[in-house]
């Protein structure tokens, strides 16, 4: 009787659990979120205390740290978290771990603190349990989970793992799959674009040819009659030259790839924290029809200030957010590192700040840096939306 009682209470926990994490994977607004309710939630029922996940950039074949969930101090330094191979990520590109092969493995990354006895740095932590997160045979990412003493985790709970490993795949797909929708949206915008361009010139110069003829018709029996169609011609000459140039200005402003601005910042954040190790999080306001002008200036704009905390914040995390109102589009940059006095930077010179000054000046806007020593530091780009700013809408 006792061991029947058991067994349910078991099997209540276990459903408990998986419903929690399909409850975590479907509220999350993004993916990030996702992952993090995911990493705290089998923390919490299975006694674990620490979790991060690899995801695999499929642009880029970069791995890079997506969540993570009370990391060790050792950890906790962004250059111990960077996409450089390690031995669950070596394993899993080399086809050792499979959707139903949760392996249990020394911490490569950890390795060199505990051989210092760093116990304060690593919280006692050794192993992880390895859980590849796959989507139809797509290889995705790793979850890492391990707790303060490592224990060897029951069959149940590998099982438990790795089910809700398969409904991460999902998630992550999924977002995947939006983000390419998306993209192939703005690449037919684009082609859309290009044509009109053609279309532009060509029923232009059909309509000059055509009154350059009726003047050459006129020139000798109505002069009169034949200045006045050179000067439609010239007038639509100018008007065809402007719509020219707009529409080629268009094209040549375009963000990497065609992308739109939010999916250009999430690429540019998931290289950023690949290479550096420092988490980038994206919060963009979509749709966001701005002109690809406005578009390419911010981005180049939060290229500097990822190049700056880079260089100088020795930051953790960075957050990226892009605000759109109808007066205006604010791109906010914020990161958690040591911060400086912006005055004496002023004073001495900074060519990057100078240069993300000027590109917000070209659209009207302005830049506002603020900062203080151990604060970390905010970067704010604001940009008046004036008439002809926004993209034209797309007729479906």
């Amino acid at each position: 009787m006792k061991g029947g009682k058991a067994k349910r209470s078991q099997g209540l926990r276990e459903l408990a659990i998986l419903n929690g994490a399909a409850e975590a994977l479907n509220s999350a607004t993004d993916i990030r979120q996702a992952l993090e309710r995911t990493l705290k939630l089998i923390a919490e029922f299975l006694g674990l205390h620490t979790g991060w996940v690899w995801l695999l950039d499929q642009e880029t074949n970069q791995f890079y740290c997506a969540a993570v969930h009370n990391l060790p101090p050792y950890l906790q330094e962004p250059v111990k978290m960077t996409g450089r191979s390690c031995w669950c990520i070596s394993e899993f590109l080399d086809g050792e771990l499979a959707p139903k092969n949760i392996d249990i493995m020394e911490c490569s990354r950890l390795r060199n603190a505990i051989h210092d006895h760093a116990q304060e740095a690593t919280h006692g932590l050794r192993y992880h349990a390895t859980i590849p997160l796959f989507f139809q045979g797509k290889p995705l990412g790793i979850m890492n989970v391990t707790g303060p003493s490592w224990r060897k985790l029951t069959r149940t709970q590998l099982r438990l793992l790795s089910t809700i490993a398969y409904g991460l795949g999902i998630a992550v797909e999924r977002a995947q799959l939006a983000e390419k929708a998306m993209h192939l949206a703005r690449v037919e915008e684009r082609t859309r674009l290009a044509r009109e361009v053609h279309d532009t010139l060509a029923q232009g110069l059909t309509a000059i040819g055509l009154r350059i003829e009726a003047a050459g018709e006129s020139l000798t029996t109505d002069p009169e009659r034949a200045r006045e169609h050179l000067e439609k011609a010239l007038d639509l000459v100018r008007k065809s030259l402007a719509e020219a140039r707009q529409s080629v200005r268009n094209l040549r402003y375009g963000l990497p790839g065609g992308k739109s601005l939010p999916q250009a910042l999430s690429a540019l954040g998931r290289a950023f924290t690949a290479e550096s190790g420092i988490r980038v999080h994206i919060r963009a306001d979509e749709p966001c029809p701005l002109t690809c002008q406005v578009e390419a200036e911010l981005y180049r704009i939060a290229q500097e200030a990822l190049t700056n905390v880079r260089k100088h914040a020795r930051a953790r995390e960075v957050h990226i957010r892009l605000r759109v109102t109808k007066r205006e589009v604010a791109l906010v940059i914020t990161d958690d590192g040591q911060g400086f006095d912006p005055l004496a930077v002023k004073e001495h010179g900074g060519y990057g700040i100078l240069g993300m000054m000027e590109r917000a000046g070209t659209l009207g806007g302005r830049l506002r840096i603020s900062s203080r020593v151990g604060r970390g530091t905010t970067v704010v780009a604001s940009v008046p939306i004036q008439e002809g700013m926004h993209d034209p809408p797309t007729d479906r």
